[in-house]
């Protein structure tokens, strides 16, 4: 047997691994980096975070991804180049990261790597009919695996695109495997650039995983296009100083992809400033203060998850909301949600053992221990959990 097959059969069988999660997302405010320790597979799985941190982007990373991201029209050789770059800067901050911990390579069994979305394209969003759904993220795993010397997982989306879904949301995977309770029904809700939500049923019923629109990318985008330097609305003080502006918001909400069924997907190719452009067009607000217009897009950010939760609830009451990614530390944003949502219980993800900023990078070391070690049953399928084990393997020699 080749050595490096024998070296993923070894570690398959291992009573426990210790497994490397990144995730790096539109916000590109830096890469998280979750060390878990794994025991088991499926609903059987144990999980232990060891460590987390997010190491921040400089300023340089940032603008080298930029110049491909969620654009139409780039430069082809810098996609190229950027592809094996981005994964060398993660390699680089895995092993600053190991040393910190005074934890060696040698003891990690597997990096699970998210990559870099660069563009998300699902049919209904680029509809060309001779065309299916596709996304793209870069990060290349082969250099991450030789630069690390650790067995690397990567490119987790393309497999669920060939299996017949838009490659997003995955978080439905580790939701169900983790953080589901017979008798009580949860919705685990992230709010990252896009805002998507598990919902997992107490008894009956199927699991929904979905993408309900923006989450922070406009807010964020408007924040460093009016004031250079700032990447987000820190504690919303941008947007609490405006007042909301109803013909805005009702423009902004005017978009067929609201109308469609779930589960479905978007990102910042729709979810834009031009989005934002054309919405003050059509509302005649162009001369909006930039205080008003982040405080309206607070309020269409919150009223679209809204209307998405109750949409999948149906009338539902009780359920438990737990909160994850950036958009939890918005105040005006999780106020909104609380005042339109009053039936809901609104709970922080750590009362579930979870770092709410490490839970994405956590999906996805489930993500590969399911792909190395897993073997989902008929029952989860007929939950509505796909049976698809996801991501390309890549050895460091």
């Amino acid at each position: 047997m080749n050595s490096s097959i024998q070296k993923l059969y070894d570690i398959a069988q291992k009573p426990r691994r210790l497994i490397i999660g990144l995730m790096s997302g539109t916000s590109l405010d830096g890469l998280d980096i979750a060390l878990c320790s794994i025991e088991g597979s499926g609903i059987e799985t144990d999980l232990k975070l060891v460590k987390f941190e997010t190491v921040a982007y400089n300023d340089d990373f940032k603008n080298e991804v930029k110049t491909v991201f969620s654009k139409k029209e780039i430069d082809l050789e810098k996609l190229c180049l950027l592809n094996p770059w981005i994964a060398l800067q993660h390699a680089a901050m895995i092993k600053n990261c190991l040393q910190k911990w005074n934890i060696t390579a040698d003891e990690v069994d597997l990096i699970a790597s998210h990559g870099q979305t660069i563009y998300h394209a699902p049919q209904h969003l680029h509809q060309k009919s001779k065309f299916g759904n596709a996304t793209l993220q870069i990060g290349d795993g082969d250099h991450l695996a030789v630069a690390t010397g650790i067995v690397t997982i990567s490119d987790f989306r393309q497999k669920h695109i060939a299996a017949g879904g838009e490659g997003a949301p995955l978080a439905v995977y580790g939701d169900y495997i983790l953080l589901g309770k017979k008798g009580e029904d949860r919705v685990l809700l992230n709010i990252g650039g896009i805002a998507n939500f598990t919902f997992l049923p107490g008894n009956e019923g199927n699991i929904l995983c979905t993408d309900v629109g923006p989450g922070n990318t406009m807010m964020d985008a408007l924040m460093q296009r009016q004031f250079p330097g700032k990447f987000y609305d820190k504690d919303a003080a941008v947007a609490r100083s405006g007042i909301v502006n109803n013909d805005l918001l009702n423009s902004l909400k005017e978009n067929i992809f609201f109308k469609q069924s779930f589960p479905k997907t978007t990102g910042p190719e729709l979810f834009n400033l031009q989005y934002l452009q054309q919405a003050m067009l059509q509302s005649n607000t162009l001369e909006l203060s930039v205080e008003d217009t982040m405080a309206t897009l607070n309020k269409f950010s919150a009223d679209m998850i809204v209307v998405a939760i109750k949409d999948c609830l149906k009338g539902r009451t009780g359920v438990t909301i737990f909160g994850s990614g950036g958009g939890i530390h918005n105040p005006i944003l999780m106020q909104h949600l609380q005042n339109q949502l009053p039936g809901c219980g609104f709970v922080n993800m750590e009362s579930l053992g979870i770092n709410p900023d490490a839970k994405e990078a956590i999906l996805f070391t489930i993500l590969a221990n399911e792909t190395v070690c897993g073997n989902m049953s008929s029952e989860d399928a007929l939950k509505g959990i796909p049976q698809v084990l996801m991501g390309k393997i890549s050895f460091p020699n």
